[in-house]
């Protein structure tokens, strides 16, 4: 079940209850089975799911007397932050002073690293790549034409084959340049490979990074996610996680929820393949879009993007002071019809939004959604 799915199902589930004249026994016991059955097929744990049940049953038998919908739908909100709750990175980088973060894991760093980088990179940061992958043909190529092309300087060597020469050297050679984001990236490894395992101890001695960051294939499993991010926390210092392929695979949740069991917090999940999309995980952000319930603090985040900044300073602070209202969205909406343009950088504002938005004309349907929900407003 991918992750829009489970989302759907959610989402689905919280309506049918909201629709019922009385939330009795019978209908909060088909939500309860209705959104467990979702949570199992995406490979979260027995335990945890058993777990949810139990506090949501217990939840509504002590607050009888109260509105019943809202209280189960704060609950199975709080439910599921409780199993995705991954804590808080072991290391937080400061612009302007040199960090040195490396990257490890079971392979497709390269493009993560990338993203990582072009990501602060936005944000007004100094990033720096190192690839001191020298165990498999290519590597030194596709990080340079990712580097390249996200405009990020990178250091590689094709004559040197030791790998922690070309960390210690690449981190040097950055930290002369003044970059503030030095990002090492190694093998991709597994907690088989015991060679390799021990070379990825080798350059965290020799580069003493401020964080490790572990990217996984979200696609494992919890089964897998938990052993695999468990071993790597016994050899280095795993001070945060990065989840890939979170776009569409069912086993995310599962992944995820395993991964908080470890207790590596999850930094960033991986949306997709472009190099900016790249998604700051909070796991309370997580569980409203998934629970249908939008997201504005990402919305906050798009407004950089999609919003002129003469604009941005009005609805920063109404949506600061929860006054983000259907007024403000149909003031935004008729600025947007008068500029005549809806292009990618807007459909990523709606993207936080509870709005479905699918098709491959994205500006055509990104107008023709802005039109009906003006006409919605208007009557």
């Amino acid at each position: 079940m991918a992750l829009a799915e489970l989302g759907e199902i959610m989402s689905r589930a919280i309506q049918q209850m909201l629709n019922a004249t009385i939330v009795d026994e019978k209908v909060f016991n088909e939500f309860l089975d209705e959104i467990s059955r979702a949570l199992l097929q995406s490979d979260v744990p027995l335990d945890l799911v058993s777990k949810l049940q139990t506090n949501m049953k217990k939840i509504l038998n002590h607050n009888g007397d109260c509105n019943k919908f809202r209280l189960i739908q704060c609950a199975i909100f709080n439910e599921l932050c409780r199993i995705l709750y991954t804590g808080i990175p072991s290391f937080t980088p400061k612009k302007g002073k040199a960090s040195v973060i490396m990257f490890v894991g079971q392979g497709s760093e390269k493009t993560i690293c990338t993203k990582y980088a072009y990501y602060h990179l936005k944000q007004g940061w100094k990033p720096a790549l190192v690839c001191a992958n020298t165990s498999r043909a290519g590597a030194f190529d596709q990080l340079e034409q990712n580097a390249t092309y996200a405009k990020i300087p990178f250091y590689e060597s094709y004559t040197e084959s030791d790998p922690v020469r070309i960390a210690v050297e690449g981190v040097e050679r950055f930290k002369k340049e003044n970059c503030d984001l030095i990002i090492v990236d190694i093998s991709g490894r597994h907690k088989q490979d015991a060679s390799l395992f021990e070379e990825m101890r080798q350059v965290a001695e020799a580069t003493k990074p401020d964080l490790v960051i572990f990217v996984m294939d979200s696609s494992i499993g919890q089964a897998a996610a938990f052993d695999q991010a468990r071993a790597f926390k016994q050899i280095v210092s795993v001070g945060a996680v990065i989840l890939t392929k979170m776009d569409g695979h069912a086993k995310g949740v599962g992944a995820l929820s395993a991964v908080a069991a470890t207790k590596n917090p999850v930094m960033f999940i991986g949306t997709g393949v472009l190099i900016d999309v790249f998604t700051v995980f909070g796991y309370r952000r997580f569980v409203s879009r998934m629970l249908g319930m939008g997201d504005s603090f990402r919305y906050m985040e798009k407004i950089h993007e999609g919003v002129p900044m003469d604009q941005q300073p009005d609805l920063q602070q109404s949506l600061f002071e929860r006054n983000f209202t259907l007024r403000t969205m149909y003031e935004r909406f008729q600025k947007k019809l008068k500029t005549g343009y809806f292009g990618k950088d807007f459909y990523q504002v709606l993207s936080v939004l509870p709005i479905e938005l699918k098709s491959e004309d994205l500006e055509k349907v990104v107008e023709a959604t802005v039109k009906s929900y003006v006409t919605i407003m208007d009557s």
